[in-house]
């Protein structure tokens, strides 16, 4: 594989999970890897406390927006190397023909949006959710990619899911 690589996180609505994903992918991959984010079933908007979480750690969210897979699978779109499913439903609907067959992994984060309880409560949410990705996806771009081929490649993405 290439020293670049781009990264695909999908969830259902493209509101927190796969964003917080995006986020943490760009400012830690450090122009090495380039995150990405869409839902099967965009909501549109993002949730106050996904920002709130990565304004915490001074990450930049000024480019994030909500948006659909289909961009994805369009002529011109970036192609991805890896797409990474971090919810539970989108990771059983059928996912669209990526293309240049990146190699998919799914892993499941728990949905900070369906936290109950007062502000600190789903606060708290938001947080586990953006230190579970963090701990992941650091993970990923600490992998030596040029000493795996895609089959251990697909292996260690899918054991970094089990994190």
């Amino acid at each position: 594989m290439q020293g670049h690589y781009n990264v695909l996180f999908v969830c259902t609505g493209n509101s927190a999970r796969s964003i917080l994903a995006e986020a943490i992918t760009n400012h830690f991959g450090e122009g090495r890897f380039h995150g990405y984010s869409a839902g099967s079933q965009p909501k549109g908007y993002i949730y106050p406390q996904t920002l709130d979480v990565l304004r915490a750690v001074d990450l930049p969210i000024d480019t994030l927006r909500s948006k659909g897979w289909e961009e994805f699978t369009r002529p011109g779109a970036p192609v991805m190397d890896f797409v990474i499913t971090v919810c539970d439903q989108v990771a059983g609907e059928v996912c669209p023909a990526w293309p240049g067959a990146p190699i998919t992994a799914h892993w499941s984060i728990p949905d900070p949006a369906k936290a109950v309880g007062d502000n600190e409560a789903t606060y708290k949410a938001f947080l586990l959710a953006r230190n579970l990705l963090q701990q992941r996806i650091s993970l990923l771009i600490n992998l030596r990619m040029e000493a795996l081929d895609r089959l251990a490649l697909g292996s260690h993405l899918s054991a970094i899911g089990q994190t």
